[in-house]
């Protein structure tokens, strides 16, 4: 399996005057960083709509691949995602990871992606299959529940379709990774999930008559530095506990310094995982710093 470990977001303290995007991107460049993955979080301060902070990442570095981690889709004009991942993909071949979600990570964005939670399910698989019959298929028709296309089209196809991975932790949305999606990528699990995780949507691909490749399976790694501070990491730690009160000890969702990163990676590689997003549990002092680090301590565990 290929393992490439890539960073998420690394907000530092104190940063007002900071080149953002821009230097994070130029930064992960320069230290040969496999990819850097945008959030989906509509009223976040700082934040950038995903696709839009891909375009101008990927036309300010040369080998730098961009994600979406993860893409809210119920709520968007698949068609039009099509088009615009179709573009990226056509300025930055074989740059650009998509990664799709069924619901907002923040409560308070719900009103931006307007779909009741009854349908949301069902919206998002058609509004996928949708998303890849126009990233594949030179002329498409589609007469659906929610959806209706009279030969469609988006220029230029990806001359290498894109893998369309999903997230979500919960059985259904395994097996519709399993029906659905190329990959998977986790958020918020343990290595013991992450084998179960796995083994589900093996299983439902096999049922559905498909495979995903070995190496589609990876999650988000959350380290927690020495220096952080404790009221960020007791908001952190209730939050998970809110999210896995299954989990005895939201301790374990977390990674303790980069001892317990460089563990956690090796835990996750020996249930099948092989991705991996790295992001600090708070504001890092110096980003670079933490990158740095995160060179040093994480990148010698690729091959």
């Amino acid at each position: 399996m290929k393992i490439r470990i890539g960073v998420g977001d690394v907000p530092e303290r104190g940063a007002r005057d900071e080149p953002g995007l821009a230097g994070l991107a130029a930064d992960l460049e320069a230290r040969r960083i496999d990819s850097l993955w945008l959030s989906d979080l509509v009223s976040a301060p700082d934040s950038v709509d995903p696709l839009i902070g891909m375009a101008y990442a990927l036309g300010r570095t040369e080998r730098l691949k961009l994600g979406t981690g993860v893409l809210v889709l119920p709520g968007r004009n698949p068609a039009v995602v099509a088009a615009q991942l179709a573009g990226l993909a056509a300025l930055a071949p074989r740059r650009v990871l998509p990664v799709f979600g069924v619901r907002p990570a923040r409560r308070a964005d719900r009103p931006a992606f307007p779909v009741p939670d009854g349908p949301r399910a069902e919206v998002f698989e058609e509004a996928l299959r949708v998303v890849r019959a126009l990233l594949t298929e030179p002329v498409v028709t589609h007469h659906g529940r929610y959806f209706h296309l009279d030969e469609a089209s988006v220029a230029p196809l990806p001359a290498k379709p894109l893998d369309l991975w999903l997230g979500g932790r919960i059985p259904a949305a395994m097996d519709r990774i399993g029906r659905l999606g190329d990959g998977w990528l986790g958020a918020s699990v343990t290595p013991a999930d992450a084998d179960a995780c796995r083994a589900r949507i093996v299983a439902a691909a096999e049922r559905a008559g498909r495979t995903i490749e070995d190496d589609h399976y990876g999650t988000y790694l959350t380290v927690v530095q020495d220096g952080t501070e404790e009221r960020t990491v007791d908001a952190l730690l209730a939050r998970l506990r809110k999210d896995r009160p299954d989990v005895d000890d939201p301790r374990d969702l977390l990674c303790r310094g980069w001892d317990g990163a460089r563990d956690h990676v090796r835990r996750f590689v020996d249930a099948g995982l092989s991705k991996f997003v790295v992001r600090p549990a708070g504001r890092v002092a110096s980003r670079r710093d933490f990158l740095d680090a995160f060179a040093a301590e994480l990148l010698p565990l690729e091959n």
